[in-house]
């Protein structure tokens, strides 16, 4: 059933997936990639050397590692999307657990109702649900910058990366990357358990975010302040760690012209962060904003993945 990802089932299929996501949000009782962690953390307990600490030994066992959680999904995945019946609506299904509009939304959206009640324990609780820093000690203004800096690199990783994959390699495509990006979740820290061992799903995800991140830079950028986003862009990216973050929330913060980045606290440490974007600090307003902006570059995406696909089938008519 290879032909479903035709130019004209394509689009399709992508707006098939939104709208269920858009109607049913995430799964609330299981979610796949929960399953996917727990797998993941029984291959690393079989792959992590326990006699030995060289560094060669763990970056050969983490690219074990790496392979044997992603070959047999992407390798299930791409028999299944050949199925008669079942690839019909596997493709939909398999993109619909792999991005999250509804839910980055929902989460930003309690942090925004919990910020205009003045309850700033309750805010800190719910951006908790959103990012890895602590946030026990956060003032207003701090919850309201990591949910916007959550939101708009989460718009790249949970929903615009997966597109690109999925309209570049159907379903197989979105199973490696989001595999690859929980791998990275779990296992890319420089850390003295995986700054070796981590290292290939670390490596792997950047390689798999790398287009992705820069056409969501660009697109936060051309739908919203685009002068400032893209000069935040060229200059503030490169001083941030991550080859892809750096411009996605550089962009995105010079879009809404607010100031992210600086000061934050990870597992008690404290980490100084460069500065992105400009203008006013962040507030809760800036929160909708952001999620706004997310939003509208969700519905240009798939205006552009329907005419892509027209302009495809007209000249290959």
């Amino acid at each position: 059933m290879m032909d479903l990802l035709c130019a004209y089932s394509l689009p399709l299929l992508v707006l098939a997936a939104v709208l269920l996501d858009q109607l049913l949000g995430e799964p609330r009782r299981f979610h796949p990639l929960v399953g996917l962690g727990n797998f993941a953390r029984r291959v690393e307990d079989l792959c992590y050397p326990s006699h030995t600490k060289s560094a060669s030994r763990l970056y050969s066992q983490g690219m074990a590692a790496v392979c044997l959680v992603i070959a047999p999904f992407v390798l299930l995945a791409v028999w299944l999307q050949t199925l008669q019946v079942v690839g019909v609506f596997f493709p939909i299904v398999v993109l619909y657990f792999c991005i999250a509009p509804r839910s980055l939304r929902e989460h930003a959206e309690r942090v925004w109702l919990a910020l205009q009640a003045r309850e700033l324990v309750a805010a800190r609780t719910a951006v908790s649900m959103m990012v890895s820093r602590d946030t026990t000690q956060l003032d207003e203004r701090a919850v309201a910058k990591a949910t916007v800096e959550s939101v708009l690199e989460n718009g790249n990783d949970a929903i615009f990366a997966a597109l690109f994959w999925f309209v570049v390699a159907g379903a197989p495509g979105v199973v490696l990357y989001r595999i690859s990006n929980t791998l990275d979740a779990m296992w890319g820290y420089r850390n003295a358990r995986y700054q070796y061992f981590g290292w290939a799903a670390a490596r792997l995800d950047d390689w798999l975010n790398f287009i992705p991140a820069r056409l969501t830079a660009l697109s936060y950028a051309l739908l919203g302040k685009t002068s400032s986003a893209l000069r935040c862009w060229r200059t503030q990216a490169p001083l941030w760690d991550s080859p892809n973050a750096g411009p996605v929330m550089a962009a995105g913060a010079g879009a809404l012209q607010v100031q992210l980045g600086g000061a934050a606290r990870y597992c008690g440490v404290e980490e100084t962060r460069p500065l992105l974007g400009g203008g006013e600090a962040v507030g809760a307003a800036d929160i909708r904003r952001a999620c706004a902006l997310v939003q509208r570059v969700l519905w240009v995406w798939l205006g552009l993945i329907f005419v892509a696909s027209s302009v495809w089938e007209v000249a290959h008519a």
